[in-house]
């Protein structure tokens, strides 16, 4: 939760205009993620003071996972509460184990999604992914950070650089996601 590209992201995003909220999941376990992320969106969604009109989802790494695996279920039942999915540093497989794609929930989502990883990433190979998200219906927008790593470390960058990078690209794609569904 306090891990610097989500707090920086969540500021930026807050600054103009757009509400953020961020909690943490201990532990690595997706089962246990996407049930606490789901009780969290169920909240939000059902809260009568404040009211909130719609939501994008959103994850670094192994929260990224569980913010997808609800996304997938939002597709299948068409919750139009739901209105994209964002994932900083999708962890798309093992370490070592390209063989091992985790991409069973990314195939079914239908809402727009922005992935944003670092073209250097351990978890993320760049020809896999890019091969994965032309299979996928919905529209997708891949960002790659030059020579970052999975934490977003990129060498020749300095930490506010990849941070401006992230805010800036995540905040366009959100606009013109909005933009476009209101047309």
């Amino acid at each position: 939760m306090n891990f610097s590209h989500l707090v920086s992201l969540a500021s930026s995003l807050a600054s103009h205009g757009l509400l953020c909220l961020r909690f943490t999941c201990k532990g690595l376990n997706l089962v246990y993620r996407t049930k606490a992320y789901n009780a969290v969106l169920a909240y939000v969604k059902s809260n009568e003071e404040y009211r909130v009109a719609g939501a994008f989802l959103a994850g670094r790494s192994m929260s990224s996972r569980a913010a997808t695996s609800l996304m997938r279920t939002a597709s299948e039942q068409d919750d139009s509460f739901i209105q994209g999915l964002i994932c900083l540093s999708y962890p798309l497989h093992p370490p070592k184990a390209k063989s091992k794609l985790r991409d069973e929930d990314l195939l079914l989502i239908t809402k727009p999604a922005l992935f944003i990883s670092g073209s250097a990433d351990e978890m993320c190979d760049k020809t896999l992914m890019t091969n994965l998200v032309r299979k996928i219906k919905a529209p997708v927008k891949i960002h790659w950070v030059e020579n970052a790593n999975h934490g977003l470390t990129a060498k020749g960058k300095t930490l506010e650089d990849v941070l401006s990078e992230v805010n800036e690209q995540t905040l366009v794609w959100i606009q013109q996601t909005l933009k476009s569904e209101m047309a």
